[in-house]
């Protein structure tokens, strides 16, 4: 194990900072009304068209509700500026969406554009205290029942080595699209705005590096609506946001099954989070799309509000192969949940057994928790591919209804763990 404050350190200061021009443009130049009726899409794209022309600059969005019917596509060097009041309102046309270069749930294909959407940029960042908002709840949201034959026909194309070009949906499927998505992407800042109404995960960072995200806040409360899910990416910055959604707040992903093992040399690394507050179904999970591996995550100083299903949560299964390995989690508060530590090589005893993954190299210091209705620790391997190098020190569950079960593992250490009352000199005899 590393000297986890040193990495962390190391990790920061690698990261750096979108460098955007001094050029400054208001979207009200090109004729945008934030009085919730005017279409601004055409008022978006001019500005980053002018961005572009000068090299880069910040394009301020003042006061006001800005209907955007279509994607708004960065390019590099800019800075979207949503200033207080701000709120950027989403149209919900699918035929509005181009499709693009994406991936949905780990495999790489064609799909309706994200919201806001980058490929191949740098230096770019998304701040202010305004919103951006996916109006979803009453539009895309009801593709989720339909999208299970799309969903089985992404995955047979990654087994099969489908081309990805050929790998086209839109029209006549339903993929919900993300809403912010970063691919390709190096050198960018997302910080101070409020997401919510997503239709699908809120913050995507696809093969992408050198990223901060800080002091954002969450109410978006659909399907699969994860707060950020880094995929395949390396050298993040998570710290102080305020998460409040309806899935994983943190998903470290790394792509599915044949297509993420065949892209093992970009697993996704390097990634603090920190400071940050827990609401929503799982605070942290790796998984359970990491086929390429996941490696030098560290988790410190948090707190959980409210319920949440599992506090950490690392999930994988035997058609996924790959690893997960160097995580470090300290310092985390949570209150009630159903499960406070999950660790699983058989996540819905999914996968034919062919590819299992190898989990090892975790340590898990200094966690209070205030009751597990389910366990308070669960860690369950392969046979063949047993959990190792497990280090739990200083865990504290106040109550729950089962205390620790560990099948398939090895080297395990243990140390200072209470589950419900502490119990001290033991009762004399009478």
């Amino acid at each position: 194990m590393v000297d986890k404050t040193v990495e962390i350190e190391r990790i920061v200061n690698r990261i750096q900072l979108p460098v955007i021009p001094e050029y400054k443009i208001s979207v009200t130049q090109f004729g945008a009304k934030g009085d919730s009726v005017t279409n601004c899409k055409q008022a978006f794209d001019k500005a980053m068209k002018a961005c572009d022309k000068r090299k880069g600059g910040t394009i301020v969005v003042p006061k006001g509700v800005y209907t955007v019917n279509g994607p708004i596509h960065f390019v590099s060097n800019v800075n979207l500026h949503l200033e207080a009041g701000a709120k950027i309102r989403f149209g919900s046309n699918p035929d509005d969406y181009p499709l693009v270069l994406t991936s949905w749930e780990g495999t790489m294909l064609y799909n309706y554009s994200p919201l806001i959407y980058a490929n191949n940029v740098e230096n770019v960042a998304i701040t202010g205290t305004g919103t951006i908002d996916g109006e979803a709840k009453n539009t895309w949201i009801k593709w989720k029942p339909l999208e299970e034959k799309d969903k089985l026909l992404s995955r047979e194309m990654n087994h099969n080595n489908v081309a990805v070009k050929d790998r086209v949906f839109g029209k006549g499927h339903y993929l919900r699209p993300q809403m912010i998505q970063f691919l390709n992407s190096k050198n960018i800042l997302i910080e101070d705005i409020t997401i919510e109404d997503s239709p699908f995960w809120c913050v995507h960072l696809l093969k992408s590096k050198s990223i901060t995200l800080r002091r954002l806040k969450y109410d978006a409360h659909n399907n699969n609506n994860d707060g950020i899910d880094p995929e395949y990416s390396s050298d993040i910055l998570i710290e102080n946001i305020q998460f409040n959604n309806g899935d994983d707040n943190v998903a470290i992903k790394a792509g599915r099954d044949d297509e993420g093992r065949a892209n093992s040399n970009n697993p996704s690394e390097n990634i603090v989070i920190r400071n940050c507050e827990f609401k929503g179904l799982h605070a942290v999970v790796i998984g359970s799309e990491m086929s390429a591996g996941v490696r030098n995550v560290f988790v410190d100083n948090c707190k959980a509000s409210g319920y949440l299903k599992r506090g950490i949560y690392i999930k994988t299964n035997s058609d996924r192969g790959g690893y997960v390995k160097d995580l470090y989690f300290s310092n985390i508060a949570f209150g009630q949940v159903e499960d406070c530590i999950y660790m699983t090589a058989n996540y819905h005893g999914e996968g034919g057994g062919l590819y299992p993954s190898k989990i090892s190299d975790v340590s898990i210091s200094n966690i209070s928790c205030e009751s597990a209705s389910n366990a308070a620790i669960v860690i369950e391997g392969f046979p063949e591919k047993k959990v190792e190098n497990i280090i739990l020190d200083n865990i504290t569950v106040k109550s729950a209804k089962n205390g620790m079960t560990l099948t398939n593992t090895q080297n395990i250490s243990v140390n200072e763990i209470i589950i419900g009352d502490k119990i001290g000199v033991p009762s004399s005899v009478k």
